[in-house]
């Protein structure tokens, strides 16, 4: 087995880990965060339902600072934009992504513009 065949392998083990456990509603939809090398993404989805309430990406915009810092500001657009959809709690789905840097950049600042989680 290569190296990236084996980095993909366990990155999927982890990633249907959290997933066995996280669940989306349409009262408590999941927050699912994507980071890759240049962009983030990041979603709240009803499971149930099987659709995305909400959606903000860095793709095609002009954010500044580090990828923190843009992290940041995606968590404040899409608190704001789940305000307007009225939703206030969620589940977060950080995938196969620990639990640091630019995913808790992103989940503080989700939490700072009124998401409970």
């Amino acid at each position: 087995m290569s190296r990236l065949s084996h980095k993909l392998n366990t990155q999927q083990m982890r990633q249907k880990r959290v997933r066995a456990t996280i669940t989306g509603t349409k009262e408590r939809p999941r927050l699912s965060v994507h980071i890759s090398l240049q962009h983030i993404n990041a979603q709240l989805i009803d499971d149930n339902s099987k659709t995305t309430l909400v959606y903000v990406s860095s793709v095609g915009r002009k954010l500044e600072g580090t990828m923190s810092d843009k992290a940041k500001q995606i968590g404040i657009e899409l608190a704001k934009k789940a305000k307007t959809a009225g939703v206030t709690k969620v589940v977060f789905d950080r995938g196969s992504k620990l639990y640091h840097g630019r995913i808790k950049a992103l989940a503080d600042a989700a939490r700072e513009g009124g998401l409970e989680f």
